[in-house]
């Protein structure tokens, strides 16, 4: 299954990036040999790749963050067209500020405008190719499904919703055709009969999801494949490795005993805690205007304090005052503690805004240089709430593990949600982070954060 990285990024998204940054670059180094020569290039080689490496890094970062490495919905070449256009519009204004802080890497407009042609044509043609790859399924590794029940349902409607997770569907194993005739996909009877087809005999992995193992399983036959060479795979843990999150309706205990992962080397705990307090510093630093801007307009607007403390369960358990900008009027919990909602009437002008763009978590930071909070971890909940979450959704009390975080994984993976069904989708993400922890998975989940204020996603 997946190493550490590809855990995040099956290794198919991984080669297109790498081939779309090598079709920008190549693209632009070419256009600037052509024009000054190959004995400019010899002279300073090192001038012309800080050129493309320039360009290159604006370029895939704007695409990222137009959601156009997002291919679990693939968009038809006009929409792409469209969206490119946009990243490119924006990746073009921060060239030109690089270009204003860095003159040495500037290329000229003629140049310029004949690699942006070039990269447009050459990235409508990669992507189209890649569209392609993922409609028709190439290169996908085949697997056969034991079982018909509620996991193994998941686990289709995953791969159907995701072409990028690599996966295709040969045959179900099972008595019951239950969800599958809508998906085209084969069933058969018994894993015995798998050796009989030989349009199925090739396949390397198969993955068991029985939601009652108790006198169905077949060992034997499972047995017999695995001295074979084939992969046998439980679900929960082929399920984690395509989703980035655990299916906490249908794990057990021993699951969770036995199952890698569920530590924290001490080295990486120092490091964590290393990044938390440069980045909580600078960011009280850098977001002080901010701040200061803020109080002013929270003080303006309504009477009470600027802000909000709550109690919050931290790590082991513990409780601790949170702090935050006040989003709400004074009198917004006088009836008691209640769940956020959509559009909720108790919020604030000023308080819409700065949830949406998520000024009101920046006072949080002097709770991670406490050591209260992390800046990655599961958001803390109320003490009421995780009451009543703890006797309803299994686990639910082994996000208190780890120290609560600014932001999470849950967070950059699950839309904004105020809700028991909430809590119980997020809590699947949570658990995977715990299980999952690394200061790779950190920073890509700041990186996610980076994005997800930028364009005002998940914030209520």
């Amino acid at each position: 299954m997946p190493t550490l990285f590809n855990k995040y990024y099956p290794v198919r998204k991984i080669l297109f990036f790498i081939g779309e940054g090598f079709l920008i670059s190549s693209s632009i180094l070419g256009i600037l040999v052509v024009f000054s020569g190959w004995k400019f290039f010899l002279i300073n080689p090192l001038e012309f790749v800080l050129q493309a490496s320039s360009v290159t890094l604006v370029f895939q970062l704007s695409l990222y963050f137009f959601d156009l490495y997002d291919q679990r919905k693939p968009g038809t070449t006009a929409d792409t067209f469209i969206r490119m256009m946009q990243a490119f519009g924006v990746g073009c204004i921060i060239l030109s500020f690089l270009y204003w802080l860095f003159p040495f890497i500037i290329i000229s407009t003629s140049i310029f405008w004949g690699c942006y042609l070039i990269i447009c044509v050459s990235l409508l043609a990669w992507r189209s190719l890649y569209y392609l790859v993922l409609e028709k399924k190439w290169f996908a590794n085949e697997i056969v499904l034991v079982g018909t029940g509620e996991t193994a349902s998941r686990i289709v409607a995953e791969i159907d919703h995701n072409p990028e997770s690599g996966f295709v569907i040969r045959a179900v194993i099972g008595t019951t055709p239950a969800v599958f005739e809508y998906n085209g996909i084969p069933l058969v009877q018994s894993l015995a009969d798998l050796g009989e087809e030989p349009r199925l005999a090739h396949i390397e992995r198969i993955v068991v999801a029985l939601d009652d193992r108790r006198g169905t399983m077949p060992i034997a036959d499972l047995l017999r494949f695995k001295i074979q060479g084939k992969i046998i795979e439980d679900s929960i843990t082929f399920y984690e490795a395509i989703t980035g999150k655990i299916l906490v309706e249908k794990v057990n205990p021993a699951w969770l005993i036995f199952s890698e992962g569920f530590d924290c080397s001490r080295m990486t705990y120092l490091i964590k805690r290393l990044l938390d307090l440069v980045l909580a510093a600078s960011g009280l630093v850098v977001s002080l205007p901010v701040s200061l801007a803020t109080a002013l307009l929270i003080k303006l607007e309504s009477p009470g304090p600027v802000f909000y403390r709550q109690e919050r369960v931290g790590e082991r358990g513990e409780v601790f005052s949170i702090i935050k900008f006040r989003s709400m009027r004074q009198d917004a919990e006088k009836d008691g503690a209640v769940w956020a909602s959509q559009n909720d009437s108790r919020v604030t002008r000023v308080g819409g805004f700065i949830r949406r763009v998520r000024i009101d978590e920046l006072p949080q930071m002097w709770n991670v240089i406490r050591g209260q909070m992390s800046f990655v971890g599961p958001r803390p909940e109320r003490p009421v709430f995780v009451e009543q979450l703890v006797q309803k959704l299994p686990y639910y009390s082994l996000r208190h593990s780890v120290k609560p975080g600014i932001t999470g994984w849950a967070q950059v993976c699950y839309p904004y949600g105020a809700s028991e069904e909430d809590a119980l989708r997020k809590l699947e993400y949570d658990l995977y982070y715990i299980k999952n922890q690394s200061i790779f998975i950190d920073l890509l989940v700041i990186f996610r954060t980076i994005k997800t204020v930028l364009f005002r996603k998940g914030s209520r």
